[in-house]
């Protein structure tokens, strides 16, 4: 049965955290993106833990009210900070030292692009939705058309002082037009407004960006076995950007394009993502 549970990591950040299964079984690691939730993947954990895995799903750093340090010290939200904490999650789980398995969507994914590139020897496989690897989202925004570049507009707006002001307007107008756009059902988008609406978690979830700033750092050649799931109707990340991504990973590597899905495929389509994590779990094994 999938439960809301609290994981709790040195340096005494408590993580609100969806799971199910039994603490023994191979551990699956979900990193959601932005702007959702640890609810996008609801449908996982349960499939997974059907299927005899212990799937974890943190809310993460910022979105946790326990695990919120100052977003005006963008330092406290660096990717190597969201990264230890994906680590000392995995840790808590019984996983110090031992592989598992690793999923991530949107900021989720660049997570777990770089924990693959960093811990390549910890990670049994890397399941990637809609993030292109760093390298081919980056070449793809440098060409000459620019049409990576219009989709990423939104990026550069979230630097903005004002723009937690501006996503919560009018009952998180812009986050529900926005989602409901992408195919998400209204009943998820509650969910994820249930943590996401209210300026202490916005401005937090914001500070990633912050952090970041506008340019995506380069990785390395990733040698885990990759699935990496795209939807064709992905409004943020065009298909050049997609299908580049095989140029990064020389371990073994399925692409799946999903006809008519956007953004958020995890909310869209479950079924169909539980379906191709759950095969490639099962051919790579802990």
């Amino acid at each position: 049965m999938t439960r809301l549970e609290q994981i709790t990591t040195s340096p005494g950040f408590t993580f609100d955290v969806l799971a199910a299964g039994a603490a023994d079984a191979p551990l699956v690691l979900l990193l959601h993106g932005f702007a959702e939730s640890m609810h996008t993947w609801r449908a996982q954990v349960a499939a997974l833990a059907a299927a005899g895995y212990r799937a974890v799903a943190p809310l993460q750093r910022g979105y946790s009210p326990g695990a919120r340090p100052d977003p005006n010290n963008t330092a406290n939200y660096h990717i190597d900070r969201l990264m230890d904490d994906a680590m000392a999650i995995a840790a808590a789980c019984g996983h110090d030292g031992s592989r598992f398995h690793l999923v991530g969507h949107d900021w989720g994914g660049s997570i777990a692009w770089a924990l693959a590139d960093r811990f390549p020897e910890r990670l049994a496989s890397l399941t990637v939705l809609s993030r292109p690897h760093p390298n081919a989202f980056n070449r793809a925004l440098q060409m000459p058309d620019g049409e990576q570049a219009q989709r990423s507009r939104h990026h550069t707006a979230f630097l903005e002082p004002d723009a937690a002001d501006v996503v919560l307007a009018d009952d998180a107008r812009w986050l529900r037009e926005r989602l409901t756009a992408a195919g998400v059902p209204a009943a998820a988008i509650e969910l994820h407004l249930s943590v996401l609406g209210n300026r202490e978690a916005m401005e937090a979830a914001l500070a990633w960006y912050r952090a970041r700033g506008a340019i995506r750092g380069p990785l390395g050649i990733i040698q885990v076995p990759t699935l990496y799931i795209w939807g064709d109707a992905d409004d943020t990340v065009g298909r050049v950007a997609a299908e580049g991504t095989q140029d990064f990973v020389t371990a073994p590597y399925r692409f799946e394009a999903l006809p008519g899905v956007g953004h958020f495929a995890a909310d869209q389509v479950p079924d169909r993502v539980s379906t191709l994590l759950l095969q490639h779990l099962a051919a790579f094994p802990a």
